[in-house]
C-alpha cells in the first residue's frame, strides 16, 4: 500500500466516524445548529397522567337572602310595627337620637307608641344594615308590648316603613339590666349581644320592660324615670 492510498483511508475514516456521531446526535433530542439558526421549537414535554373532567359549579337553588341598606335616612323615619303572634297592629314608632329608654325615649312611649333610637349610641332605620331598636311600654300608657315575652322563635315581625314592607324572624330572646353598663352595651350593640361584632346583616330588638318579673322576684328597683333594672328583648333577622 502506497503512503497516498494509506493517507485517502485514513480521511475516509475520519469522514464516517463524524456522521455516525451526528446520528447518534439526532437521536438524543439535541437541538442542531440548522434548528438554532431557524428559531424551530425544540420537542415539547409532556406530562401524562389520568384524564380530569373540571368541576361543575355548584348551584345553589335557595332563595336568594335579602339585601339590607347602609345606614341612611330610613333611620329618622317614623315606621309602624306589627306582629301577628301577639296582637299588635300597626304600632307606631318615632325615631329619636338617642340611647334605649332614655329621657326623651320614656317620653315617646308614655304616649302610648313606640320609641326608635338611632345615632352614634343608638340603633340603624328599618332594614338597614345592624340593629333596628324598638321599645315601648308594656304596662302604662295602654301596654302595647304587654304580651312581647309569649313571643316565640319563627314568629315575623313587619315594619313598615316609606311604603316598604321589612319582614324579620324573631330568632332568641335577651335579658337587659339597665343596672349593668355590659348589659346595656349589648343589647344596643349593631350585631345584639356582640358589641365588639361588626355586622352584616339587618337585625331588630324589640324591648319591654320586665316589672312583673322583677317584682316577683323581690326586684323592686327603679331607676329615675321610673324604668325596672330589667328589660325583656326579642330579637329578630330581616328575611324579606
Amino acid at each position: 500500500m502506497t503512503a497516498v492510498d494509506h493517507l485517502f483511508r485514513q480521511g475516509l475514516s475520519a469522514v464516517l466516524a463524524g456522521a455516525a456521531v451526528g446520528l447518534l446526535l439526532g437521536c438524543s433530542g439535541g437541538v442542531g445548529a440548522a434548528d438554532a439558526s431557524s428559531g424551530a421549537p425544540g420537542p415539547v414535554s409532556t406530562v401524562t397522567g389520568p384524564a380530569t373532567t373540571p368541576a361543575e359549579p355548584s348551584r345553589d337553588t335557595s332563595p336568594a337572602p335579602p339585601t339590607p341598606r347602609e345606614t341612611g335616612p330610613g333611620s329618622r323615619a317614623a315606621a309602624s310595627l306589627s306582629i301577628p303572634a301577639i296582637r299588635v297592629e300597626d304600632l307606631r314608632v318615632v325615631p329619636y337620637e338617642g340611647t334605649t329608654d332614655d329621657r326623651e325615649g320614656t317620653r315617646i312611649q308614655n304616649r302610648g307608641v313606640g320609641a326608635s333610637p338611632y345615632g352614634s349610641r343608638g340603633g340603624v332605620g328599618p332594614g338597614e344594615v345592624g340593629n333596628y331598636l324598638v321599645t315601648a311600654h308594656r304596662l302604662s300608657a295602654g301596654g302595647p308590648l304587654r304580651d312581647l315575652p309569649s313571643l316565640d322563635e319563627g314568629d315575623p315581625v313587619r315594619v313598615t316603613s316609606g311604603g316598604t314592607v321589612h319582614e324579620y324572624v324573631i330568632t332568641g330572646t335577651r335579658e337587659t339590666s339597665f343596672r349593668s353598663e355590659r348589659s346595656l352595651a349589648e343589647q344596643r350593640a349593631a350585631v345584639p349581644g356582640f358589641p365588639a361584632r361588626r355586622p352584616t346583616q339587618a337585625m331588630i330588638t324589640i324591648s319591654t320592660c320586665a316589672t312583673p318579673e322583677d317584682d316577683a322576684a323581690g326586684n323592686h328597683w327603679r331607676d329615675d324615670l321610673g324604668n325596672p333594672e330589667h328589660r325583656i328583648d326579642k330579637i329578630g333577622v330581616l328575611v324579606r
